[in-house]
């Protein structure tokens, strides 16, 4: 009797394991559309003996906004031998502390536990707010003066040029006309981004290594409609304006 009662758990116990996983399997397909969908970010795989991490970068920046992993569940302290699926996000420090003794929350594993938070998705924390999580993530990843530096840069209208003064304004402060000038260099978008309709205070165009070598930025500015002269641009006639 005792043996057929043990046979019995067991087999309940596989099931119940195997809805678990479906049930984070659902979940974690479910957040890499939500992702692909709202930000444009398509999931990287970088480690060959970890085929199931995926890590999701801001375009701009370069950084990782979520790390999608599968980690015993052991190794979080929990109760069970098999493996489970969380997300890594970024988030604030007083809020990591406020969560981190809510079921389903911890301080990031396996990363900076001051700056980012694990959170599982195992359908303890509802899917809004592993959305939510992520949103946070990608806000505090996304909010950088590169981002809001090649924003300005697409808000230059063909047929214009602004000065990296103008799109440091614009991409709200003054004083970072250098730090445009670095930003345009390191255009990650260069068909999306027109980064050759920046030129410095006199109109002047950058020097040639730029926008793909000798000549580019002067043909790209011309094929805008925009008259080049000795490597100069007319500011009075295609200068953009800036309203005040």
């Amino acid at each position: 009797m005792n043996s057929g009662r043990a046979f019995f758990q067991g087999k309940t116990d596989m099931e119940d394991s195997r809805v678990k996983q479906k049930k984070t399997d659902d979940i974690s397909a479910k957040l890499v559309r939500y992702i692909r969908k709202k930000y444009g970010v398509e999931p990287e795989k970088p480690w060959r003996q970890y085929p199931e991490f995926m890590t999701f970068k801001e375009e701009y920046t370069g950084k990782w906004f979520a790390l999608m992993m599968t980690v015993p569940r052991r190794n979080l302290g929990l109760k069970g031998e098999e493996e489970i699926r969380v997300v890594n996000v970024k988030s604030d420090t007083d809020i990591i502390m406020m969560l981190a003794g809510t079921p389903g929350y911890m301080p990031g594993y396996h990363m900076n536990k001051r700056h980012w938070l694990t959170v599982l998705l195992d359908g303890t924390v509802p899917f809004d707010r592993v959305k939510d999580c992520v949103d946070e993530s990608y806000a505090r990843i996304a909010d950088s003066p590169a981002r809001r530096i090649y924003e300005a840069v697409k808000r230059i209208p063909k047929g214009c040029v602004a000065t990296y003064g103008q799109v440091a304004e614009m991409a709200g402060d003054k004083k970072m006309a250098r730090a445009v000038g670095n930003a345009l260099h390191r255009n990650p978008d260069p068909d999306g981004i027109p980064c050759y309709r920046v030129v410095n205070a006199r109109g002047e165009l950058a020097g040639e290594f730029a926008f793909g070598g000798e000549g580019a930025q002067a043909r790209l500015l011309e094929s805008d409609g925009i008259e080049v002269t000795q490597g100069r641009v007319d500011l009075a006639r295609y200068g953009m304006r800036l309203q005040s």
